[in-house]
């Protein structure tokens, strides 16, 4: 199916014969005309909306934008306002432009009679295989704006873990590369001053010294191709992570064998295998489908394949927490939860108690990270900058000491 995610500008007439202008979120023209005729408008042009150069990209729906549309959604249902005047309220209140376009379009396809679960099954980029299982399912109980409610919560939840995991990621990435880059500045623009003034020294340089210098004169000639270089890797790393599966899942692998970050991940991962369980199952799902929905949401090929397993074994007639000791990923405290929720019928509380756990130890570890890495990252910048002025000035310190 195709995917609506280009913006439409019209020009036509609304019901009222009035002259009237917007945009409308369509894979084509043409869909797009025939989305505006749904609503009453006499469309007379449908162009392609043109977007700014240095804004290419910019304005591309996340995640995040999805759990705020809806936990809007949510709160406006349990305060009496009707679905479609919601979805209205929403459109007007953005200034997303794709956004907005994605919500139109959704609330035309809804005001016509499709269910909010199939309307927003059209657009599988946004909105994904669990969130329209959670939405069918409160549809089909009556209990919609609940339903909505528990999924905001868990999609909000959900943005705040993965917030956490990228910022445990990106500081000491960030920090390397500042180093690298102050340390190839000095070597390109600074030791080649320095290195001038010791032509007049006449006199042997200290090995440390000429190492620098041979690396200074190394990185003037080659930094372009370095620099080519660079780019190429981490275009061709990116690629091939979206491409060939068994790469990406060698990285989920590997990211679990990291010291220290690894720990994060795994707890990452049991908080959001606790946390989609639990929501789909308090949605009435069955346990089975749950488990599919659970293993798409996991976030690591480790705990896909795990889940997956456990679910084959639920299916076979095992008990949840028999399977999960099984797979021999899981902590005590999850396999003791879940059997205590097995035998007292409230499983979905249990893991609940489970998630907010874990999503707290992964909040904590950030924390702890972010104290230990700052002073680790000070001294490797400490030992680059001051290893560089330390091979600059030591034969200045020697020819002194020879004075």
């Amino acid at each position: 199916m195709a995917i609506d995610n280009t913006v439409f500008v019209w020009h036509g007439m609304d019901h009222n014969g009035h002259k009237s202008s917007g945009e409308v979120l369509a894979a084509s023209a043409a869909l797009a005309r025939a989305k505006l005729r749904k609503q009453g408008i006499a469309a007379k042009s449908v162009k392609k909306k043109s977007i700014p150069f240095l804004t290419v990209g910019a304005g591309n729906i996340k995640t995040a934008n999805i759990a705020v549309l809806i936990r809007q959604l949510a709160t406006m249902m349990k305060a009496g306002v009707p679905l479609v005047q919601a979805f209205d309220i929403v459109a007007e209140g953005t200034d997303h432009e794709r956004l907005r376009g994605l919500i139109t379009t959704v609330r035309s396809d809804v005001s016509s009679g499709t269910g909010l679960a199939g309307a927003l099954s059209k657009h599988p980029r946004f909105f994904d295989e669990l969130l329209c299982a959670l939405v069918a399912s409160g549809e089909n109980s009556g209990t919609l704006e609940i339903m909505l409610d528990r999924v905001a919560t868990y999609k909000e939840k959900t943005e705040v873990l993965k917030a956490k995991i990228k910022q445990a990621m990106t500081y000491p990435i960030a920090t390397i590369v500042v180093a690298i880059v102050v340390t190839g500045i000095l070597l390109v623009k600074v030791v080649p001053q320095l290195a001038e003034s010791f032509q007049s020294f006449g006199s042997d340089l200290p090995s440390f010294t000429l190492f620098v210098l041979r690396l200074s004169e190394w990185i003037q000639s080659w930094w372009l191709i370095l620099l080519f270089c660079f780019f190429c890797t981490g275009y061709l790393f990116s690629r091939a992570k979206r491409r060939y599966k068994g790469f990406a899942d060698w990285l989920d692998g590997v990211a679990l064998q990291l010291p220290i970050l690894g720990s994060i991940v795994h707890a990452a991962a049991i908080a959001r295998f606790s946390r989609t369980l639990s929501t789909t199952f308090a949605a009435g799902i069955p346990l089975v489908e749950a488990l599919e929905s659970t293993a798409g949401a996991a976030g690591n090929a480790v705990y896909t394949s795990a889940i997956r397993r456990i679910r084959d074994d639920v299916t076979a007639g095992t008990a949840l927490a028999i399977a999960i000791r099984t797979t021999g990923l899981f902590p005590a405290m999850l396999l003791q939860m879940t059997a205590i929720g097995e035998e007292s019928g409230a499983l979905d509380d249990m893991l609940g108690k489970v998630a907010d756990h874990y999503e707290a130890a992964v909040d904590n570890a950030v924390d702890s990270l972010g104290s230990l890495i700052e002073p680790i990252m000070m001294s490797v910048l400490g030992i680059l900058i001051g290893g560089l002025m330390i091979a600059m000035y030591l034969p200045i310190f020697m020819l002194g000491s020879v004075i």
